[in-house]
């Protein structure tokens, strides 16, 4: 493909062309990026050495971890290191690979977060068939069907790239590479190509967000209703936090706004840092898991007097 372009690399302008503020960044962003690391390796530790991971809700918990860490993971460092450099350039494949692997990783997050509203759909709804309904093999079905629509998602926005010929200029007006300020430097018309865009991701994050989300808790019962809120507000935090900048940026006509790489680096960055405070705040279960493993049994149980 790339002897179709006379592009072979891209300029990435980032966040800033200041030099003091891209050191705080830096530190900003290297903070944010090791509490990622600890506070989700925390997680899937606990899940699966505290035995939660045979409950449905910890099993898609401890996988939301380890797609949070994969997500940003395809980012951030880049992003880092180019707050440090002067010239921030991606090269034509490391851009697509970029593209590929941040949506698809990014897909499956969202799927996931699917799945487990509707494991909490379940449990508040149908709590008798819980034990059948959300049996192990259903879950790992589910985790499956989540891999595979990240793919799947992931797939369409490469393929209606990867044929756009680029001819110059090179400077992406953003931090890495995304489908949008990448239509702006193809050299043909983009309008239709920008529609795709929207049905692939914007549609179908706002779709997964009012019908999985919303509509379910519409559809509860007054004191199902209540009993949702109160158990799931957790998950209810996640939705709003991820779902909310992603459908502002890519349910619209194919265009960049300068917010945009305020709203991205919120869900790519800021909400997997957020994650594993969220769902361990209020939880007794996980709280507990993560005393039992992290910590000694001398510090939180009370030594019997002598």
């Amino acid at each position: 493909m790339e002897n179709r372009n006379n592009v072979t690399e891209f300029i990435l302008l980032g966040l800033s062309k200041n030099k003091k503020v891209q050191i705080l960044c830096f530190l900003f962003f290297l903070l944010c990026y090791l509490a990622i690391w600890l506070g989700n390796l925390i997680i899937m530790t606990s899940i699966t050495c505290g035995q939660l991971i045979n409950q449905p809700m910890y099993f898609f918990l401890n996988y939301l971890a380890l797609s949070d860490l994969l997500y940003t993971s395809t980012v951030t460092p880049k992003l880092m290191t180019d707050l440090l450099t002067e010239k921030k350039v991606i090269s034509y494949k490391n851009c697509m690979t970029q593209l590929f692997t941040t949506h698809f990783f990014g897909g499956v997050e969202v799927f996931i977060i699917t799945g487990m509203a509707y494991d909490r759909y379940v449990a508040i709804c149908k709590p008798l068939h819980y034990a059948i309904l959300m049996n192990r093999r259903r879950c790992n079905s589910i985790l499956r069907a989540s891999c595979a629509g990240g793919f799947l998602h992931s797939l369409g926005l490469f393929l209606l790239t990867i044929f756009l010929p680029f001819c110059g200029p090179n400077e992406i007006d953003h931090y890495f590479c995304d489908v949008y300020p990448l239509l702006k430097l193809a050299c043909i018309e983009t309008h239709k190509i920008g529609f795709l865009v929207i049905a692939n991701s914007g549609l179908m994050g706002l779709l997964i967000f009012y019908f999985m989300i919303l509509y379910n808790v519409r559809a509860y019962s007054a004191e199902n209703r209540h009993k949702a809120l109160s158990t799931c507000s957790s998950h209810i935090t996640v939705v709003i936090l991820f779902f909310a900048p992603v459908i502002f940026v890519y349910i619209r006509p194919a265009t960049t706004l300068p917010e945009d790489k305020v709203f991205t680096l919120f869900y790519t960055i800021i909400v997997p840092m957020l994650n594993p405070l969220i769902y361990t705040l209020r939880n007794a279960e996980m709280k507990n898991a993560i005393r039992k493993v992290w910590c000694a049994e001398r510090f939180w149980k009370r030594k019997p007097m002598i």
